[in-house]
């Protein structure tokens, strides 16, 4: 989940937790999860192959493969900062022969007018990745601390720079979040995009940048090795594999912390029978060894919320990083 900024929930959250705790568990009413697809299964990922969204998607689809006796063929759906591949999946055919891989991204491309689509346009169905952000410096900065890092923003702003991603993406948004939730204007450290965390870790290193705020787990090597440093995980849980890294949810006054997360989704309109059934294969395989043992090889953790957490999720995510969308100027 995108975390609040504070403890505290909105109104609009709190009423939305309190409608789907009502709702009667589907799994408890007889024949509410006995769906079964009897022919293949498009996946859709709105992202290229090779990438963490694009891994997830076709280790899971080999679970579910195994045990709902159908092919799932796993479709890259790519292009338009990710509108084609979640219009793709929103407006599918909601009968269960078309799921997909919906990110984060669903709950940003509308703010910044890349398309009408949000969130509500689809089914959730379970969250099966998560990704925090690392403040990373230098071995041989001088700042030993996010607390440090942040005095010096605070008193030259503008002046420290940051890299991680295009501007208005995910990690460009997880720093701006924090400097907003600590007080401090969202450009105080000045962003400079890039085409993702590989060319920003490349300039970290290389001195052309102060700052690089990508996934943790895409550093962790570099911070083992002792190359680079990390001064925050903007997460309330530790990175099991560098457990000392400090948890922003603990070290800041705000408690900020971010993810980046992975759904399971269906169009809209899904039926619940159908939602239900996928919801229960999907836990199914994510606590499974196989699954264990794939997130072990990417140096990240198993993760799961069924379908009416997954729903609290995208619902306070779209809160949360709009209003950081609109406090740097991007909003459309």
């Amino acid at each position: 989940m995108v975390r609040a900024t504070s403890t505290t929930m909105t109104t609009a959250s709190l009423a939305l937790w309190a409608a789907l705790a009502a709702t009667p568990a589907l799994a408890e009413q007889p024949g509410a999860c006995d769906w079964q697809p009897e022919r293949a299964v498009t996946f859709v990922v709105p992202w290229g192959t090779g990438g963490g969204t694009d891994a997830n998607a076709r280790r899971l689809a080999s679970l579910l493969e195994e045990q709902m006796d159908v092919p799932f063929n796993v479709v890259n759906r790519t292009g338009g900062n990710g509108v084609v591949g979640h219009t793709t999946l929103a407006r599918g055919k909601p009968d269960g022969y078309t799921i997909g891989a919906a990110t984060v991204e669903i709950d940003t491309m509308h703010w910044i007018g890349l398309t009408p689509l949000t969130y509500r346009d689809i089914t959730p169905i379970a969250l099966i990745n998560r990704s925090s952000p690392g403040v990373l410096v230098q071995e041989g900065s001088p700042y030993d601390s996010l607390g440090a890092l942040l005095d010096e923003a605070r008193r030259n702003p503008g002046e420290l720079t940051a890299s991680g991603t295009a501007q208005g993406g995910i990690w460009h948004l997880a720093l701006a979040g924090m400097l907003k939730a600590e007080g401090l204007a969202p450009d105080a450290i000045r962003w400079i995009p890039s085409q993702g965390a590989g060319p920003a870790l490349k300039e970290l290193m290389a001195g052309g940048v102060d700052v690089a705020t990508p996934a943790l787990a895409e550093a962790r090597n570099l911070v083992e090795q002792g190359e680079l440093k990390a001064l925050g995980y903007m997460s309330d849980t530790p990175m099991e594999q560098i457990p000392e890294v400090p948890l922003t949810a603990e070290t800041l006054e705000s408690g900020w912390t971010l993810s980046a997360f992975v759904t399971v989704s269906g169009p809209g309109g899904l039926p619940d029978e159908i939602a239900c059934a996928y919801e229960q294969a999907i836990e199914t395989a994510v606590n499974s060894e196989a699954w264990a043992e794939f997130k072990r090889s990417r140096g990240t953790q198993v993760v799961f919320e069924d379908r009416h957490e997954t729903a609290q999720t995208l619902a306070e995510a779209d809160r949360q990083l709009g209003e950081v969308i609109e406090a740097i100027g991007l909003a459309q």
